[in-house]
């Protein structure tokens, strides 16, 4: 059981922070009324945070690759632990979105270095079971932050989404500081690379915000290709300054390497794919259906149970085997499982017809995310494996919130379309309002003899929105397997194992 420690302290930080994704948006509305704040103003509790770890993560593991893996980790959980005491503790609307962009802060040192820190800590086939708890964890925590946060804010108060948190935070850094080994000496010599990290955090957090803005404002709005195009000049100049650097941060050569290339697509797309669609499921679960947050929360178990029983059982035996056909196959099942739901999601179609597709889906990221972090990691030396894992969760990060904004955008036209069927007048406005949760709010204000018609006609649009949504979503898992079994097809079928690495094929381009 010793053994398995590290492994439980690496886990604990990776439920913390990924729950933490999705856990306030069921306890908006109490923190609304609460703080005395507007909805809008409150979205910034979700987005500041998403918007920090976005950003950070590359540089942050680049910073450990110099420091140490383990002793950035420590720094973060007492970051996370920190902050998220202020964030239950705020007073006021500007006091709770500074602590969650600071838990952001604390949240990348995470991120950036859980596969470094299970690469130091498990060998063989050890280490396969190790990856294959972590992507259990990792593929249901998604799913269980609404059910968490819908618990604790009826049962408790929102504040306590937060204060949760802290005795987590308490057994993982005791553990941590006790168990939590790092064999692997900083690089010698290395120094940070300001330049770099200034570069690339500014990029990324132009393109975080510009999704988050196209999410609510639509891709017409000019601001958002402002943004865009601001990341893209603030791209070109990390290029430059990499390219220039005795100490570049990311080394760019790697993106030379077919299934480095591989392994990123990959991680951007399998969180478009499989979790993009939870916005707008929850959306038609709760304000349309009239679910509870906890029922709509529950909803997603049937993926949460298959991620976590596939990737703890799968793990040990997948080890050593072809990453691209696991993965590809993982995301293959993904992009099915979507396809699936958006064939049962018909007509008047409820919560069941969520099941058998998620079911599916749930097994695809099961199979394929512990083996996405084992693949980063054996394509770099050890001393860079902040670097490699900071770039696969940046490549997760940014896959989810392009494919919330672009999903929205798809859900908006769908139900647009079917609100013009049906004759209703200024459907480009109802759309928007049922996408952004206000199907009640627009019944309350129909007339009263025009509330039956609506209120079938905005049922069956969020039923088509939500449809199209699964239907991109499931589009976009299957051309991901399809470029992964492209670029990370191996050379040859020798297998290879080389500085306490994962035992993998020799990949192609290296």
């Amino acid at each position: 059981m010793r053994k398995w420690l590290p492994l439980i302290s690496v886990c604990l930080g990776t439920f913390m922070l990924l729950i933490d994704v999705t856990i306030a948006n069921v306890a908006l509305p109490d923190m609304v009324d609460d703080l005395d704040a507007s909805f809008g103003a409150l979205q910034w509790v979700i987005n500041a945070y998403a918007l920090a770890l976005g950003a950070l993560v590359l540089g942050v593991g680049s910073i450990a690759d110099l420091l140490g893996h383990r002793r950035v980790y420590v720094v973060g959980l007492a970051i996370f632990a920190t902050s998220s005491l202020a964030c239950g503790l705020a007073p006021n609307p500007g006091a709770l979105i500074a602590a969650r962009t600071v838990q952001g802060v604390g949240a990348a040192a995470l991120f950036a270095t859980t596969f470094a820190l299970l690469n130091s800590a498990y060998v063989g086939r050890d280490r396969g079971s190790a990856y294959g708890i972590w992507g259990a964890v990792s593929g249901a925590s998604a799913a269980v932050g609404p059910i968490l946060g819908g618990l604790l804010t009826d049962g408790a108060s929102w504040r306590w989404i937060f204060f949760v948190n802290l005795p987590i935070s308490a057994v993982a850094l005791a553990v941590c500081v006790t168990l939590l080994g790092d064999p692997h000496r900083p690089e010698r010599g290395g120094r940070v690379d300001i330049g770099g990290m200034a570069s690339f955090t500014a990029a990324a957090a132009a393109a975080t915000y510009a999704l988050i803005r196209a999410n609510g404002a639509g891709w017409s709005d000019a601001g958002v290709w402002g943004l865009l195009g601001l990341a893209a000049v603030l791209l070109t100049v990390f290029v430059l300054v990499e390219s220039r650097s005795r100490h570049a941060m990311f080394d760019l050569t790697l993106l030379g390497n077919r299934s480095f290339v591989g392994v990123l697509l990959a991680g951007a797309l399998l969180t478009f794919a499989a979790f993009a669609t939870f916005a707008y499921t929850s959306i038609w679960l709760q304000s349309v259906l009239g679910l509870s947050a906890i029922g709509a929360g529950l909803t997603g178990l049937p993926m949460s149970v298959m991620a976590f029983a596939v990737s703890a059982v799968l793990g040990r035996v997948l080890h050593g085997r072809r990453p691209d056909l696991v993965i590809g196959a993982g995301l293959l099942l993904v992009g099915l499982g979507s396809l699936l739901t958006a064939v049962l999601l018909r007509g008047s179609a409820g919560w069941p017809a969520l099941v058998p597709g998620l079911a599916v889906i749930g097994a695809g990221v099961g199979l394929a995310t512990p083996i996405l972090g084992s693949a980063a990691m054996s394509l770099v030396p050890a001393v860079r494996g902040g670097m490699a894992g900071g770039a696969v969760n940046t490549a997760r990060q940014l896959g989810y919130a392009f494919g919330v904004a672009a999903l929205g955008s798809v859900f908006v036209a769908r139900a647009q379309d079917s609100l013009s069927g049906r004759g209703i007048p200024d459907a480009d406005r109802v759309a928007h309002a049922v996408a952004g949760g206000q199907t009640n709010n627009l019944l309350q204000a129909a007339p009263p003899d025009g509330r039956v018609l609506l209120d079938g006609a905005t049922h069956a649009a969020a039923v088509t929105g939500v449809q199209a949504t699964f239907a991109v979503a499931g589009a976009a898992g299957v051309l991901a397997s399809l470029l992964v079994f492209v670029f990370m097809r191996p050379t040859g079928a020798r297998i290879t194992q080389r500085e306490g690495r994962p035992s993998v094929p020799q990949p192609a381009g290296q």
